[in-house]
């Protein structure tokens, strides 16, 4: 074991890449989550499940999950509490009858239409601070550390 102020092959958590990853995830959006949140009261599975369902079409809870990475639990009680405010309908997959067909209602396309815009200029805001090569490099490697493969 080390002193303290002695070098040390020791774990650095402010430069730990998954740390870094996380904070710069939570901090960058902060201010849209206030809008969602602000606006339709929303929390941040529900805004997944809405964009989803407003960027794809029709899906199951389970397409929903395993697109989004979010565990089915969650997804059920965004769904639910979506359900209830009128944002989305539920209907019987005819080709599985264990699950559900969702889709937006008219009130839960709206939503998305009114939220996309906001995010779509929340991104550009935030991508601003980069040059536009530095942009294009950060989404690229973004991307590649979440592929699963």
């Amino acid at each position: 074991m080390t002193n303290p102020g002695e070098e040390s092959d020791s774990f650095d958590l402010a430069s730990f890449l998954p740390f870094l990853l996380n904070q710069a995830a939570e901090e960058a959006s902060l201010a849209f989550q206030n809008v969602y949140k602000g606006r339709y009261g929303m929390l941040r599975t529900e805004w997944r499940v809405l964009s989803h369902l407003g960027m794809y079409g029709r899906m199951t809870a389970k397409d929903i999950g395993d697109r989004a990475r979010v565990h089915k639990t969650k997804i059920s009680r965004a769904v639910r509490r979506l359900e209830e405010r009128r944002f989305l309908t539920r209907s019987p997959d005819e080709a599985d009858r264990r699950s559900e067909i969702l889709q937006l209602t008219p009130a839960g396309e709206a939503a998305y239409r009114d939220l996309s815009g906001v995010a779509r200029d929340y991104d550009a805001q935030l991508a601003a601070r980069f040059s536009p090569e530095d942009q294009a490099l950060l989404r690229r490697m973004l991307r590649q550390l979440a592929d699963r493969g």
